[in-house]
C-alpha cells in the first residue's frame, strides 16, 4: 500500500502545527510573510480552486507573476490533490494557446500580465489577480476577492506518494514542450537527498533565484527545498536583471543565490561588479545549462562566493549530478547525488570506459513516469527509474562527470566530432567576450563552426582576433570560421541557449 503523504502538509502545514507558525516563509518586495500566513492564504486558495470545479489528478496552471500568490496557488493546487502545471508569464498567446491545449487545465490561473495573451489564445474558466472586477470578461472571475472571502482551514486530500501531483515541462529547446509526469514521491526524494544530504540547507537560510518560478529549478528551491527545513524563499515579479539581482541581495541579504550561467556571466561583466557586498552568500548554485569552466574562474575571482554546479532535469525532477559545496571541481558536475548511480554508455547502451563520450543513463527515485502524450519518447527516454539522457557526458577516473553538449549538437568537422562548448569554453577566456555560442553553419556544402559573440561592455576585438585565440589554444580543425558579434544570445524562457534559433540565421 503507498505511503500516505499530502505534499501541502509536509512542506507548509507541518511548520503550524509544529509551533513554527511565526517564522518567516516568504519574502516578497518589503513584506515578509510567515508560514502560518502563507498557510492560511493556501487554504484559501484550496476552496476557491474546489468551488471553480477542480477535482482530484485534474490539472491547474498556473501563469502568475511571482510571488505570495503564486506560491499560496502551488500549494493550494496540491493541498486539495490536483496536479500542478506553471508557464512563463512573458509567454506569446501562440505559446499559450499550445500549453491551454496540451494539459486540458480544469482552471487556469493568471494576473494583469499574462491576462491579455491568454485572452487572444482562447484561454476559459480563468481565474484573475491584480485586475478591476469591472474589466473582468464572461469565463473570468476575480481571484483576490474569492480568496479574501474563502475559509482560512481546508483538510487535505488524502493523496499518497504515488499519485500524480506534478507536471514539469522540458524546456522545448529541441522541439515542442512535453510535460514529464511525476508522483509526489519526486519532490520529497529530492529534497531529502539533494537540498538536505547535497546542499545542507538549513532554518537560517534565506534562498534568492534568478530564474522565475515557473521553472522547477528555481521554484524548488525557493518554495519548496526551503520549507523542508523552514528556512525562507525570495519572490519577487521582475525579470531578472543583473542591477535587480545585486538590488535583491543587498536588500534582503541571501544566504543561497540560485544562479544560471548567463546571469553569472552579467554579474560578473557589470561595472559595479567590483563594488558589490556578496558576503552574506554563503554559496551559489549553478544549473539549468552547462557553466563553463573559464565562467567560473571569473566568479570566483570576481565575487569569491563558492560554486556548487550541477545537472538535473525535468525527466529526472532536479540535480542528480552535483559538486559540493566548497569542494567544487571545476569544469566538471561533480559526482552521483546521493541515491542515485550515473553510467556513460554506447549507443548499444554498454558502459563506456572512463574518458569517452556518450548518453547517460542515470537510475533514481525520481525518474518521471512519462512525456504526457508521447508513448514513443517515453519508451525511447524512460525504463522504470531509469533515465537515458540526450545529453553527452564523460566520466573522470576520479568520479566527477563532465558535460559535452547535447548529442544532436555535436558538428562533425572535417570528418570529426566537435563538441561546441569547447570552442565555447575557448572563446569565453578571451578577455573581451561576456558571452558566445557555438552551431553548425553549412558553407559550400561543409558544416563548420559559427561562433556568435557577445562582448562585454565597453570592450572591442575582431573576428580574426578571436579566431587566432581559438587556434592557439585548440586543435587546428576546431577554430571557429566564422565570428558573428550580437547584442545577445537568444534564450529559452528557462534561461538556455536557443541553438536551434541561432541554427536558422542566414
Amino acid at each position: 500500500m503507498s505511503e500516505p503523504f499530502n505534499l501541502a502538509t509536509h512542506f507548509l502545514d507541518r511548520h503550524v502545527t509544529e509551533g513554527r507558525g511565526d517564522r518567516t516563509a516568504l519574502l516578497v518586495g518589503d513584506r515578509s510573510i510567515s508560514y502560518a500566513q502563507l498557510a492560511r492564504l493556501t487554504n484559501r486558495v484550496g476552496h476557491v480552486l474546489l468551488d471553480a470545479g477542480v477535482r482530484k489528478g485534474q490539472r491547474v496552471l498556473l501563469a502568475l507573476s511571482d510571488g505570495d500568490e503564486f506560491v499560496a496557488a502551488w500549494y493550494g493546487a496540491q493541498k486539495i490533490g490536483a496536479v500542478t502545471a506553471e508557464v512563463y508569464p512573458f509567454l506569446q498567446p501562440k505559446d499559450y494557446a499550445y500549453y491551454l491545449g496540451y494539459t486540458e487545465a480544469a482552471v487556469v490561473l493568471a494576473d494583469a500580465v499574462t491576462l491579455p495573451a491568454l485572452r487572444e489564445a482562447g484561454a476559459r474558466n480563468l481565474l484573475v489577480t491584480g485586475v478591476p472586477e469591472d474589466e473582468l470578461r464572461p469565463g473570468e472571475r476575480p481571484f483576490r476577492t474569492l480568496v479574501d472571502a474563502a475559509p482560512d482551514t481546508l483538510g487535505a486530500a488524502p493523496t499518497t506518494v504515488d499519485d500524480v501531483g506534478i507536471w514539469k515541462f522540458t524546456t522545448g529547446s529541441t522541439g515542442a514542450p512535453k510535460a514529464c509526469v511525476h508522483p509526489l514521491r519526486s519532490p520529497l526524494e529530492s529534497f531529502e537527498r539533494y537540498a538536505v544530504q547535497v546542499l545542507g540547507l538549513r532554518e537560517d537560510d534565506r534562498i534568492l533565484a534568478v530564474p522565475k518560478l515557473f521553472f522547477g529549478y528555481a521554484r524548488d528551491l525557493v518554495a519548496l527545498f526551503p520549507f523542508g527545513v523552514g528556512a525562507a524563499g525570495i519572490a519577487f515579479p521582475e525579470r531578472s536583471t543583473a542591477d535587480l539581482i545585486f538590488e535583491l541581495i543587498a536588500r534582503h541579504r541571501p544566504t543561497v543565490l540560485v544562479n544560471v550561467p548567463t546571469m553569472m556571466s552579467a554579474m560578473v561583466a557589470h561595472p559595479a561588479a567590483a563594488g558589490q557586498d556578496l558576503s552574506c552568500l554563503r554559496m551559489t548554485t549553478s544549473a539549468g545549462e552547462a557553466l563553463p569552466s573559464e565562467l567560473h574562474r571569473k566568479w570566483d575571482a570576481a565575487f569569491g562566493v563558492p560554486v556548487v554546479d550541477g545537472i538535473g532535469s525535468s525527466e529526472a525532477y532536479h540535480i542528480y549530478l552535483s559538486n559540493r559545496p566548497g569542494q567544487a571541481r571545476v569544469g566538471t558536475l561533480g559526482t552521483e547525488v546521493p541515491g542515485y548511480s550515473a553510467q556513460v554508455v554506447d549507443e548499444l547502451g554498454k558502459p563506456l570506459p572512463d574518458g569517452e563520450i556518450g548518453p547517460l543513463r542515470v537510475t533514481g527515485p525520481t525518474i518521471a513516469l512519462e512525456y504526457f502524450g508521447d508513448p514513443e519518447r517515453s519508451a525511447r527516454t524512460f525504463d522504470g527509474d531509469t533515465l537515458t539522457s540526450g545529453d553527452l557526458f564523460s566520466r573522470d577516473p576520479d568520479g566527477c562527470f563532465r558535460h559535452h553538449g547535447r548529442a544532436d549538437a555535436l558538428l562533425k568537422v572535417g570528418g570529426v566530432f566537435v563538441a561546441p562548448g569547447e570552442i565555447e569554453d575557448c572563446l569565453l577566456g578571451h578577455a573581451a567576450v561576456m558571452d558566445c555560442a557555438v552551431v553548425g553553419h553549412e558553407a559550400e556544402g561543409l558544416v563548420v563552426p559559427r561562433a556568435y559573440v557577445v562582448l562585454r561592455p565597453g570592450s572591442a576585438v575582431s573576428a580574426d582576433e578571436l579566431k587566432n585565440h581559438a587556434k592557439a589554444h585548440l586543435a587546428k580543425h576546431k577554430y571557429p570560421r566564422e565570428v558573428v558579434f550580437m547584442p545577445e544570445l537568444p534564450r529559452t524562457a528557462n534561461g538556455k541557449l536557443d541553438r536551434r534559433a541561432l541554427a536558422g540565421r542566414p
